[in-house]
């Protein structure tokens, strides 16, 4: 394997960039949990440099793109997206379910800047991870900021930090010494969170020790939109360089997992883990992280400064 060099260079919007020296990696797991979200088989990966941001995109950061563009989410254009109905008060209007997942529920007027609906507000959550982006949200937020979604390979090799074929992005052990390293569903889901890690909905975006890159939350929190198409089969070429998905498709891929994956149904937070959604689909638990290629000047409005 090649050695991993890294480098972390701040920006004046807060994001942080790590810079990674590419070569290869062991991708996937040969371990099978769900069929068809195609884990495995391990294959070998070669990647080239790369820069991929310590944490996921915060409010703070969203608000700085949506100020200087005036971009309008698609979830503000439909004017409702997914919310889990554990973070709704008790009074809360009646809402429409998912039919065999009704603790998703269609709330009016949820979006980025009001996560829970027009009652709530992310005044007090600007370190926290964006969330009611839709794929194209956030494509069009990495372009302003100079920058890219990650491919698939790219976020697995970075969440791995070093570490080859470890279930998580420290080791295997879910609590080190006790300490909780990621924030998921702890209790019954979907009836009773008992918040051990220390919340209930969405964590600050730096919160829990990073991993050997100095990445954060890579495990849980959120999910995070990669740009490939979704697909359950490889090629056969061993090592596959640089992959990036099949050229179309209906799914795009979110990687890590989110504060609501609990073992009972949904361990997605294993760095192996994938799932997809389709690229238009908004909820409280998807955002995403940013990434670069390695020679890339990245920072806010960086697009718009190249022209």
């Amino acid at each position: 394997m090649i050695p991993v060099v890294f480098i972390v260079s701040c920006y004046d919007a807060g994001v942080e960039f790590v810079s990674l020296g590419g070569g290869s990696f062991l991708m996937g797991t040969e371990e099978v949990w769900f069929e068809g979200d195609g884990e495995g088989p391990v294959r070998e990966v070669v990647l080239s440099p790369y820069q991929i941001a310590a944490t996921a995109v915060t409010n703070d950061e969203f608000a700085a793109f949506v100020e200087a563009t005036g971009h309008v989410t698609l979830a503000e254009q439909e004017g409702w997206s997914f919310v889990f109905g554990g973070l709704l008060p008790d009074d809360f209007q009646p809402t429409r379910g998912v039919v065999g997942a009704e603790w998703w529920r269609q709330v009016e007027g949820a979006c980025w800047s009001q996560p829970e609906g027009p009652q709530s507000s992310v005044e007090d959550r600007g370190n926290h991870p964006v969330v009611h982006v839709s794929w194209f949200d956030a494509a069009a937020c990495a372009a302003w900021y100079g920058a890219r979604l990650p491919s698939e390979a790219e976020w697995e090799h970075a969440a791995r930090g070093g570490l080859v074929q470890a279930r998580l992005p420290w080791g295997d052990e879910m609590s080190p010494d006790g300490q909780p390293r990621l924030n998921i569903w702890e209790g019954e889901f979907p009836s009773h969170n008992t918040a051990e890690d220390g919340y209930v909905g969405t964590a600050p975006v730096d919160e829990y020790e990073p991993n050997g890159f100095g990445l954060y939350n890579c495990s849980g929190n959120v999910w995070e939109w990669c740009a490939d198409w979704f697909e359950n089969r490889f090629p056969p070429e061993r090592p596959l360089v640089d992959p990036i998905g099949p050229p179309q498709g209906r799914i795009r891929a979110i990687r890590g997992g989110s504060y609501l994956c609990h073992d009972s149904y949904c361990n997605r937070y294993r760095v192996a883990a994938r799932h997809a959604n389709e690229p238009s689909s908004t909820t409280g638990n998807m955002g995403f992280r940013l990434a670069a290629d390695a020679d890339a000047e990245v920072g806010p409005g960086a697009a718009s400064k190249v022209r």
